[in-house]
């Protein structure tokens, strides 16, 4: 006996900020040139908390799908879909936040994270946009002609497959953006799941020595930041706090840090320790959002040490494909890194886990399993 597919689709709608209600969704229809996705596991990080609360604006305005890190199993693909994309029905993918246009000069050069004619944006482009599915806290999510996607191994379980994004970060900010090389010293500001990525991919990478900060209550990403390729780490915010400038110092007899990552979001003095913390001629990533607060930035120190500061926006094919190959290589203790899974139905307990606002509960890597 055939089963027919449902007309509908459950989804979180973000309706405001801090407000998610839950909708049956019309099933979006496919043809030759697109597909539909079925979400395994929807990935989350700070951004999401950030957009959630409101204290970074919706790009796109309200209603929204939200999630940003959707990996799944292509359930509907058309011919020349599967044709263009390499992949067929049954594969799994992970699927990038971007839908670039693939036309404009930018996307032409390679460029195409700097799309301004971008199809949608994965977990931030409206309801109003046919077809509507286009965030990861969902059962389905549309896979519009233009979508990037990379195929990732059955073998891993979910929760790991799904670090594609954070460790895509971590490899791209850190190798690519930072251009970490062998015998580098690697300072990483901040020890959320990004940090901890960062620290693998400076690793990975071949750096000699890697220094993680983090908060009195961020113990256990340190411990597990040591795990991923920290050689140090610096506690900062308790009363007998380490001064991060002066023990990088320390750590490296005077030479301080080739390269920093500065990824701590809505926090001024990081940024002020990573222009501190740099050598000579250094390279700073700057990767942590700070929700519009206007920083002073000392540029004295900028040019009398010859910096480099590089923005940090999202991540590109390489970064991913990168990191699905380490995920599959099983290099690093993933599996101590998720901490936590949840349905569909409890992506606010899941939001708010991951903020630390559940008593008892220590998150890390956090993803909703939207179709079970």
């Amino acid at each position: 006996m055939s089963s027919v597919a449902p007309n509908t689709v459950r989804a979180a709608v973000q309706t405001g900020p801090g407000a998610i209600e839950f909708r049956d969704l019309p099933r979006p229809r496919t043809g030759a040139d697109d597909g539909l996705l079925r979400v395994e596991a929807n990935g989350l990080c700070g951004s999401d908390l950030e957009t959630f609360h409101g204290r970074v604006p919706m790009r796109g305005g309200y209603p929204v799908v939200p999630g940003h890190e959707p990996l799944g199993i292509i359930e509907e693909i058309g011919d020349a879909a599967a044709e263009r994309w390499g992949v067929q029905a049954g594969d799994r993918v992970a699927l990038e936040v971007l839908v670039p246009c693939r036309a404009c000069r930018l996307c032409l050069s390679g460029q195409y994270m700097s799309c301004r004619n971008r199809k949608a944006t994965h977990g931030y482009t409206p309801l109003d946009r046919e077809p509507g599915l286009w965030g990861g806290l969902a059962e389905y999510v549309y896979l519009h002609p233009n979508a990037v996607l990379h195929k990732v191994s059955s073998a891993l379980p979910p929760e790991i497959a799904v670090m594609y994004n954070p460790l895509g970060a971590g490899v791209r900010w850190t190798a690519h953006l930072g251009r970490v090389g062998l015998g580098d010293t690697v300072l990483i500001l901040g020890a959320g799941q990004r940090g901890i990525m960062a620290a693998a991919a400076a690793k990975t990478a071949g750096a000699a020595t890697v220094i993680v900060t983090g908060l009195a209550a961020d113990a256990h990403k340190l411990a597990l930041a040591r795990e991923f390729g920290a050689d140090h780490t610096i506690v900062v915010d308790e009363e007998n706090a380490e001064d991060t400038v002066a023990r990088v110092l320390e750590i490296t007899d005077g030479e301080l840090a080739d390269v920093v990552l500065e990824m701590t979001p809505m926090a001024a003095k990081p940024l002020d320790d990573a222009l501190r913390a740099a050598r000579h001629g250094g390279r700073i990533v700057v990767a942590g959002l700070k929700g519009g607060t206007k920083i002073p930035l000392d540029s004295d120190l900028v040019v009398n040490k010859a910096l480099t500061l590089v923005g940090a926006y999202g991540v590109d094919s390489r970064g991913y494909a990168e990191a699905i190959r380490i995920l599959e290589s099983g290099r690093f203790p993933f599996a101590k890194l998720h901490t936590h899974t949840f349905e569909l139905a409890d992506t606010v307990k899941a939001l708010d886990t991951l903020a630390g606002e559940i008593p008892g509960e220590r998150a890390v890597h956090v993803a909703v399993r939207p179709a079970g």
